[in-house]
């Protein structure tokens, strides 16, 4: 999307690519995961519990874009899009599935080997309504603190990019929970959307 705005940054620096490599971040993918796995291992129970991760920020220059408000904020989009997309073809796939077995997959058989397909549909739909809702929280450096700040008066503009680690903190403690609040209710529209699939 930055691309296409006129951002070249990402493609000049070799980051638009599927190469996990070129997107490792120390901290987040390797340092932070690996306190989150092994952390109640080492503590008995004391630290971890839950993961938490991420890559290297795509690079981007907001003077690069002839409308910045606007295309920032479309470039800011783009990733929650994609993981609505993906999520909807893993409702498609789990939709024809019912369709062509004539029954609708169980829980538990989504969580194990038994169907395949479904398991992947079914991870699909979670996993990306789960970075969608969270990328979206307005906390830096989320998503949705992209394109937060653009309405935020000048004064509380420093303040808020100022956060810094209370951004992070922030993301741990409150994310969760506040994303559990929006995916029961979009879990269970799901549920009864594939409930109306014929065959179901």
């Amino acid at each position: 999307m930055a691309s296409r705005l006129g951002d070249q940054t990402a493609r000049l620096q070799g980051r638009v690519t599927l190469n996990p490599m070129y997107h490792i971040d120390p901290i987040g993918t390797l340092l932070f995961p690996a306190i989150m796995i092994f952390g109640p291992l080492l503590s008995g129970g004391a630290l971890g519990g839950f993961l938490v991760g991420w890559a290297k920020p795509t690079p981007v220059i907001t003077r690069n874009f002839k409308n910045i408000r606007r295309d920032d904020t479309l470039v800011t989009l783009a990733g929650p899009v994609s993981n609505l997309l993906i999520a909807f073809v893993g409702f498609l796939g789990l939709a024809f599935i019912i369709m062509t077995q004539g029954h609708m997959p169980q829980e538990q058989d989504l969580m194990t080997n038994i169907d395949g397909l479904a398991t992947l549909c079914s991870l699909a739909i979670q996993v990306n309504l789960v970075l969608f809702f969270f990328n979206l929280l307005p906390i830096p450096p989320l998503d949705g603190s992209h394109i937060l700040r653009h309405f935020l008066p000048y004064n509380f503009l420093n303040v808020y990019d100022r956060m810094g680690m209370l951004g992070y903190i922030l993301m741990i403690v409150v994310g969760g929970p506040i994303v559990r609040i929006f995916m029961i209710p979009t879990l269970h529209l799901v549920s009864f959307a594939l409930s109306l699939v014929p065959g179901s």
